[in-house]
């Protein structure tokens, strides 16, 4: 079932799987999405035994492959369960299996959850990270580090003021890795990239599901990966966090969710998020004049 259309927005109901053919051949520059966890959500999707999360997966790889571009990448937030006192293994195995299907596993992310819930068990801490993976189809892929440079910061005062001889040329990485950094080169800036460590807080007002994204999240992401004008894709969309984010970001998006309620929720909110833009434009036009 296919909702009308907004302006740079596609809304699909049904099995991302299935939904996912509709779409066209490396038609999509950024996929960002959280699919069901195993045994979570369960009233909502089902829930996927931990044992059985690869073999569910694997053919919603295959059809993001297909569709994502060349130059594109695909962000995967996912985090195991624990099954019987230990850590599950079904993300290392997928990890494992959708570089068989041609993925190139390119890179992790940690998000730090700065207000995680607190809590005690008898074995471990409270979660506070999930993973972030990146999947591109190829080494060489569209990616915009200036977009999410961060501050200096005062460190760099006093970290950076007395260098090293070594520091003051590229110090190559023993391990013959390429990493290899001149710190001096970084002397006069005030902006520097960042970590792959995301510092930012869970949604806290959820919006009638489960597991909304911060949408700080994908906008980071956004930023990094796309321009104006590549198209975003959520094949998990949920409350449709990123896709009200690529539209304020002026991306097109696609968001897919086999709960007719989220896909009808979202139809509502893009359609008055694009009233308030309409207003927006308005007043500052007013304003300018």
């Amino acid at each position: 079932m296919k909702y009308p259309s907004q302006p740079r927005i596609t809304l699909l109901h049904g099995d991302a799987a299935t939904e996912l053919k509709s779409l066209s051949d490396n038609s999509i520059d950024l996929i960002v999405t959280s699919p069901p966890y195993a045994d979570q959500r369960k009233h909502i999707y089902g829930g996927i035994s931990p044992d059985l999360y690869v073999e569910w997966f694997l053919p919603l790889s295959a059809e993001l492959l297909r569709v994502l571009k060349p130059t594109g990448t695909f962000i995967l937030n996912i985090k195991e369960r624990v099954v019987n006192g230990e850590r599950h293994t079904y993300v290392l195995e997928l990890i494992l299996e959708m570089r068989k299907q041609g993925w190139l596993w390119t890179e992790e992310f940690m998000w730090h959850k700065k207000n995680c819930y607190p809590g005690k068990w008898p074995n471990r801490f409270r979660d506070s990270w999930e993973r972030l993976l990146q999947f591109n189809k190829q080494r060489k892929f569209n990616m915009y580090q200036e977009a999410v440079m961060v501050e200096m910061g005062d460190w760099a005062k006093s970290r950076l003021r007395n260098l090293s001889d070594t520091d003051k040329v590229r110090d190559e990485s023993r391990v013959g890795s390429g990493f290899g950094k001149k710190i001096a080169n970084w002397l006069t800036r005030d902006k520097a990239f960042p970590t792959n460590v995301l510092h930012m807080a869970t949604e806290c007002s959820n919006r009638d599901h489960s597991a909304a994204f911060p949408e700080a999240l994908p906008e980071w992401f956004i930023k990094l990966f796309t321009e104006p004008g590549d198209t975003v894709l959520d094949p998990f969309m949920g409350s449709a966090t990123t896709l009200r984010v690529a539209k304020r970001m002026q991306r097109h998006a696609i968001g897919i969710d086999i709960q007719e309620a989220y896909v009808s929720r979202a139809y509502e909110e893009l359609v008055e998020q694009e009233r308030q833009l309409v207003l927006l434009q308005k007043r500052e036009k007013y304003v300018a004049s």
